[in-house]
């Protein structure tokens, strides 16, 4: 089934490119000059021509729809994907709310225990910038994540 995927992806990428516009050309083109040079009679080329082109129109509408339905299926697992980084960083964004408060409460404390505060601090405040680098991170996946795929 993979493979008949990629085929289908490989099809429809050449079909869409100017490489296939020029040997469409071409070959519509060299049909109609086989008929003014008598190599062809019209009403023969004209069958051949129109049922060659009614098969490629029918097998590229299979070949493109199941293309659709596989970039269908892979935006889906992507949209999964950043529901759940979205989840994740509600969670993080929670935790930094959390440290924030336990910073906030670190400084109501006795000056007394200052020393040992500000071990505490800046333990707190390290954990806090690994938290923000780590949401950084996963927001920037997340806008690659939104982008549309590269064809």
């Amino acid at each position: 089934m993979k493979q008949i995927q990629k085929t289908a992806l490989a099809v429809t990428r050449w079909i869409g490119s100017p490489v296939s516009v020029v040997i469409h050309t071409i070959l519509f083109a060299g049909s109609f000059i086989a008929v003014l040079t008598g190599w062809l009679d019209f009403d023969r080329m004209l069958l051949v021509l129109t049922t060659i082109v009614s098969l490629e129109a029918i097998y590229l509408c299979i070949l493109i729809q199941m293309t659709m339905n596989y970039t269908t299926q892979e935006l889906e697992e992507v949209s999964e994907d950043i529901e759940e980084m979205q989840e994740d960083l509600g969670e993080i964004q929670e935790d930094v709310g959390e440290l924030q408060e336990d910073v906030e409460e670190i400084t109501e404390d006795d000056a007394a225990d200052e020393a040992q505060e500000e071990t505490r601090k800046e333990e707190q405040r390290k954990t806090l910038t690994d938290i923000q680098t780590d949401l950084r991170r996963l927001m920037n996946d997340i806008s690659k994540l939104q982008q549309p795929p590269q064809q």
